[in-house]
């Protein structure tokens, strides 16, 4: 195939870039790469965009990737504060949510791999970890309420001081971090600490671009959940403090409709948190892990 030549009109320019994509094997691919040409160029035109302003955007590009490390994925970070991450996990869950399914919401760069496998009913957290004792009893159903016996579920949070273990030399390692297996009921449960919120990080790009829109950078106190069970689409979902100042201004847009919770009071100093876990039936593909 020939590709046009380039002309100074941006309608044939245009024209031209598309045609050379027609080459590209991937469908996927093919269709994700023109549509992506059609809205950056006409992003360019939009704007007015000028040679400097091109290169500001990608030197801030190369600076995402060199901010991204084994304690932080700044790539992710990105999506995250642009709203992309919990558009995309609300626009493919959209039927599920619409039959009952629980809510998702975006992974975030602090998920490790290898989590310690715990017993249900294990404390997830060091004895040394400051905060109100939590409780935390779970549930996992199909999207018609079959309990789901043996499914994975995973979960995640910050300590009361705002950071997860990987930023925190004084936490031992995979504190506040685990995984479960549910029982032939599906369910799960395990006792740990209330939460606090914190400021997503902002020594990177993404911080400067926070600092740029003169935005709130707190994320609301939430747990974190991966739940995969055989036959049935993998959910990553969050569940947040409705008592948490922040809770109506998340950074990076994920605290949605039913996932904000109140705490339960357990009367003797501590709180309980309830939750139900509906995946839709499907094929189980776990989402990419950031960190080691």
């Amino acid at each position: 195939m020939t590709t046009p030549s380039a002309s100074p009109q941006p309608e044939a320019l245009l024209a031209a870039v598309l045609a050379a994509n027609e080459t590209t094997t991937n469908p996927r691919l093919r269709t994700i790469l023109a549509a992506t040409i059609r809205h950056l160029h006409a992003l360019a035109l939009e704007v007015e965009l000028t040679p400097d302003e091109l290169q500001t955007g990608l030197d801030f590009l190369v600076a995402i990737g060199q901010a991204t490390g084994p304690r932080k994925h700044e790539g992710i970070l990105l999506a995250d504060i642009l709203g992309l991450a919990t558009l995309v996990q609300l626009s493919n869950a959209r039927d599920a949510v619409a039959a009952g399914g629980t809510e998702p919401a975006l992974v975030g760069p602090f998920w490790r791999a290898h989590q310690p496998l715990r017993a249900n009913g294990a404390k997830v957290c060091s004895d040394d970890t400051p905060g109100a004792p939590l409780q935390v009893r779970g549930r996992v159903t199909s999207l018609d309420g079959t309990p789901l016996a043996g499914a994975r579920v995973e979960t995640w949070q910050a300590s009361p001081d705002g950071l997860y273990e990987n930023q925190d030399e004084s936490q031992r390692d995979m504190n506040l971090r685990a995984r479960f297996e549910t029982d032939a009921e599906g369910r799960f449960w395990f006792d740990s600490v209330r939460p606090a919120g914190y400021p997503v990080p902002t020594d990177g790009p993404c911080g400067k671009l926070l600092a740029a829109q003169r935005r709130n950078v707190m994320r609301p106190a939430h747990l974190h959940f991966i739940v995969a069970a055989e036959g049935h689409k993998v959910l990553a979902t969050q569940f947040f403090d409705a008592e948490d100042p922040h809770v109506h201004e998340d950074v990076v847009f994920g605290a949605v409709g039913s996932l904000v919770r109140h705490f339960d009071s357990d009367g003797r100093g501590g709180y309980v948190l309830n939750v139900d876990l509906r995946v839709e039936p499907g094929e189980t593909h776990l989402p990419h892990c950031p960190l080691p």
